[in-house]
């Protein structure tokens, strides 16, 4: 494969420390064009110096003077805010977009990468759950792809490649039930961010461990594959499998199955979507069928875990209403994070929050915008 050129956005985070290691694991396939950070001015520093980039982007601009200080003797370019992610996201050099920010704010720089003909690597659920429709419409008149980064995407898709016009009948997509699988509600009343931060199998960011306790994560990539494959809601089922051992599962129309499985570590399906078509040899450690003995899967809690079906209900509304949903949600969980909500408190408050924000049939992008802000000002105001 030829060499790729890379736009980092979140290059702090989880996904985007990691999406460096496979960089820095092999530099003659990979080159790091732009980075960015919202706050983590001390890691997006140390990030430019080592990879040196053509151009930082801080989010927060009141950090701008720090970062722009620490880089200006090494000639590389900073810019701050929305502004600058969106120019990182369009630049001339760059083949791919990797798109790791968290939450609404991966919206608008990945809109100006699609307008920008730019091949996305996306790791922001968020984006398609937001705007999946207004997305699919202008990907049909752009040359940009969308490569899945979650882990039970980029399981679908791997799934998905050779079988072209062999219809799907369903799609599975596996959960691990986070780290309160099987606790009943009374037993969550009372559980603390500390104990839903202890994620069983994965190291990730707070805001996405904390969605995977609450299977809101789950939720929100049921929406996204809507998008993403051309689903019908019923297309999609959820399945509980503790071991996170197979990503996803596609079944076709004559009953076949096909399944992705590894052990769960995010740097495989961050590889596979920056090096697509192609699959290049990794040190990643391999999954032992011994260690493993038997594989458990179970049906989701959907009373306990009422996310899930809040999720499923906002994508069977469809409009404006999964725009909501995510919004509410982004505030619940920065407010339990704060311990100003209980952990069963944000399904209550998300629920609130989808029954009085008006529906919106066929939303524009200023009709997303403006139920961000609507449900955003309402969760806030229920949550205090």
């Amino acid at each position: 494969m030829s060499k790729k050129v890379i736009s980092i956005l979140g290059s702090t985070g989880s996904i985007g420390t990691q999406a460096l290691e496979v960089i820095e694991a092999n530099p003659d396939k990979f080159e790091v064009e732009a980075i960015s950070a919202y706050n983590n001015a001390d890691l997006l520093i140390e990030q430019a110096k080592k990879f040196n980039p053509n151009v930082v982007v801080i989010g927060n601009e009141d950090k701008y003077d720090e970062v722009f200080t620490a880089l200006d003797p090494l000639d590389i370019k900073v810019y701050a805010g929305e502004n600058g992610l969106c120019h990182i996201a369009e630049m001339e050099r760059v083949n791919i977009v990797l798109t790791a920010l968290v939450g609404y704010a991966g919206l608008k720089p990945t809109l100006r990468a699609i307008e920008a003909n730019k091949d996305i690597a996306l790791a922001n659920k968020e984006t398609l759950v937001v705007a999946g429709e207004l997305i699919n419409k202008m990907l049909e008149t752009s040359r940009s792809q969308i490569l899945p980064v979650d882990s039970e995407h980029s399981a679908i898709f791997q799934c998905l490649t050779g079988e072209v016009g062999n219809p799907i009948e369903k799609i599975i997509l596996t959960a691990s039930g986070g780290p309160f699988r099987g606790r009943s509600r009374e037993e969550l009343i009372n559980v603390t961010k500390a104990q839903a931060l202890k994620h069983p199998n994965w190291e990730m960011g707070a805001k996405i461990t904390i969605d995977s306790a609450s299977m809101m994560n789950k939720g929100l990539e049921v929406i996204e594959a809507k998008w993403l494959f051309g689903l019908s809601d019923d297309q999609i089922e959820v399945i509980v499998h503790p071991q996170s051992i197979i990503h996803s599962i596609v079944q076709f129309e004559d009953g076949s199955m096909k399944a992705q499985m590894g052990l769960p570590d995010m740097k495989l399906p961050i590889q596979y979507a920056m090096t697509y078509p192609h699959r290049i040899k990794s040190t990643f450690p391999r999954f032992n069928f011994m260690d493993y003995p038997s594989l458990a899967f179970e049906k989701p809690d959907l009373d306990t875990f009422r996310n899930l079906g809040l999720a499923y209900e906002a994508m069977k509304q469809g409009g404006n209403m999964p725009c909501i949903l995510n919004a509410a949600n982004e505030i619940v969980v920065d407010a339990f994070l704060k311990d100003k909500v209980g952990f069963l408190q944000m399904s209550d408050i998300i629920e609130q929050c989808m029954n009085k924000v008006s529906l919106i049939t066929s939303p524009s992008l200023e009709d997303y915008v403006a139920t961000d802000e609507e449900s955003r000002r309402l969760a806030i105001e229920i949550c205090n």
